[in-house]
């Protein structure tokens, strides 16, 4: 595992604004699809090297590092749906060893997670799914609109073994929304992938040319997600399929219509200026307490990444102000 780079010492105010991470796009990672004259549409993710690059920022074990990467591609392709500028984000809260499990998506297509890890509880597991690692508490759905908007949230009881099944818990209760999930985790000889297929029942005649009723509506939903439980989570991380031809495989004669891509990116959105800002909210005080040794540390965690502020010249910034 390489080592994270930290910034150097020093004042350094203009310098290192943004940490060094990879500038990595990934084109065609979502793939929105929808299934002619039948009430279902869906959205495939594939995050490609893009995985792996967020992924090792840290040096996760291995089970944490497969329920983040399952986390992030169901971020992802949940946030794909958004209609406004804004960011979907899921965070997972337990007493288990896996305190915190965060993942945010913006409109954009900017894509970030991390979990917070206690090792000493960790240690002691026999069992590492999803379940054990966060132990009892909630997963909460959000939707940020931006600051002239109201935020949504969805916040549901952890139940379930694995991720999979806790998402579906939510949509069951809190969305009422019939939908099929499944998540793809794992490190292969390219790397860490994940990947996420969502498919989604439309409600009512949904824009079809030619309604069908209750009885056509459920048997055309039935096959749908009898289908997409064919594909094997190898297939969902193979580099050499495109995300068209795995649509292929499953639903070419279902009527399958594919709709824009859309890409995701690198997503960490920390930067000095940002960090700055947030220091400025706090009293001198306050400021002499965070000091250790006369530096200031603030670590993004969805990074890993240490930003360094030297104390008397932050003072020295503050009395030029």
């Amino acid at each position: 595992m390489s080592q994270i780079p930290t910034q150097p010492d020093g004042p350094m105010f203009d310098a290192f604004g943004r940490p060094p991470v990879p500038d990595l796009v990934v084109p065609r990672a979502i793939l929105p699809f929808h299934l002619d004259q039948r009430p279902v549409r869906g959205r495939l993710v594939r995050l490609g090297p893009l995985a792996d690059a967020l992924l090792r920022r840290h040096d996760y074990q291995p089970e944490v590092a497969k329920l983040t990467g399952e986390a992030m591609a169901l971020t992802a392709g949940l946030g794909a749906a958004l209609k406004f500028e804004g960011s979907f984000s899921l965070q997972a809260k337990g007493d288990g060893p896996l305190s915190l499990l965060l993942a945010d998506c913006t409109h954009a297509g900017a894509l970030r997670g991390y979990a917070k890890v206690n090792q000493e509880k960790l240690a002691g597991l026999e069992a590492f799914g999803a379940a054990t690692l966060l132990g009892k508490g909630y997963l909460a759905f959000t939707c940020d609109q931006g600051p002239e908007m109201d935020r949504y949230q969805g916040i549901v009881a952890i139940e379930g073994e694995t991720l999979t099944e806790m998402t579906g818990a939510y949509f069951r209760n809190s969305e009422q929304i019939d939908t099929y999930l499944k998540l793809a985790c794992e490190e292969t000889p390219a790397g860490w992938r994940a990947s996420a297929l969502l498919l989604e029942r439309v409600a009512g005649a949904g824009g079809l040319d030619q309604p069908l009723d209750e009885d056509q509506q459920q048997e055309a939903w039935h096959t749908a997600t009898i289908l997409a439980r064919t594909i094997s989570m190898s297939e969902l991380l193979d580099d050499t399929l495109s995300g068209e031809q795995v649509l292929h495989r499953l639903f070419h004669a279902e009527g399958l219509r594919l709709d824009r891509p859309k890409p995701l990116s690198y997503g960490c959105r920390c930067s000095r200026e940002r960090l700055l800002n947030v220091l400025g909210g706090f009293g001198t005080d306050d400021l002499d307490h965070m000091a250790d040794g006369g530096t200031i540390t603030m670590t993004c965690e969805f990074c890993n990444f240490d930003f360094r502020f030297d104390r008397a010249a932050l003072a020295a910034r503050e009395a030029g102000n």
